[in-house]
């Protein structure tokens, strides 16, 4: 499959990263990374987990704190993180090694690359946690989740699924619910303002969460990938 350019995140890399970042990246991102082509085979890449263990995916890990301490906490899961930032990745690793945790594997880039390659109905459950927002208008085409995109995550996710996905800026957080609702493979998991109000069970604050950067209070939706 090839994907026409789609710039949905800012800059990719910041600071130089410090020699123990560096150094995983040289040697602990290669036994990680997801391989860079091809059709991604889950049981090859979780060699050592069973093949019935839940798989998440979390698109832009940020420093990989959420990843990471979920990761921790389901050892009976898989879970792949992607994110396009090298300093994030090289944060995640840090994590990674600190925790010490057998069961994530990362890719550095773009989330539709992996999506196009993961089996049909793979997996159990997507975050999608404060993602660069796009605020001005004529950036919106740029933000991450496009109808067209939904297309393809609804592919790869089990019937029952969930994605979950923050923000802490009011248009974005209409902008999504408006293109889940409006799509027959989503059903939003809400019967009340608390609902959307209050974070799930679980749930790992992230830096930028902690920064407050956006307009308003984070928002919380749910969405389960329907049966048909």
């Amino acid at each position: 499959m090839t994907l026409r350019p789609l710039r949905t995140y800012g800059r990719v890399k910041a600071r130089t990263l410090k020699p123990r970042q560096a150094g995983l990246m040289d040697a602990l991102l290669p036994h990680l990374a997801l391989p860079e082509e091809g059709a991604i085979d889950i049981g090859e890449i979780f060699a050592a987990s069973a093949a019935d263990a839940g798989v998440v995916l979390e698109i832009g890990f940020g420093g990989g704190e959420h990843l990471v301490a979920q990761a921790l906490a389901r050892p009976d899961q898989r879970f792949i993180g992607v994110e396009p930032f090298t300093n994030g990745v090289a944060s995640c690793l840090r994590h990674i090694e600190e925790a010490n945790v057998k069961n994530v594997r990362l890719h550095m880039g773009d989330a539709r690359e992996v999506i196009a390659r993961l089996p049909a109905a793979s997996l159990d459950l997507v975050y999608i946690l404060f993602p660069d927002p796009w605020p001005k208008a004529r950036h919106h085409k740029r933000r991450l989740i496009p109808p067209a995109f939904l297309g393809e995550l609804a592919r790869v996710m089990k019937p029952g699924a969930e994605v979950r996905f923050a923000t802490d800026w009011a248009d974005y957080a209409e902008w999504t619910l408006a293109i889940f609702t409006r799509d027959r493979h989503f059903l939003w998991l809400a019967d009340c303002a608390a609902d959307w109000r209050r974070p799930w069970p679980g749930h790992v604050t992230t830096r930028y969460e902690a920064k407050k950067l956006g307009d308003c209070a984070p928002v919380w939706l749910r969405f389960e990938r329907a049966s048909s």
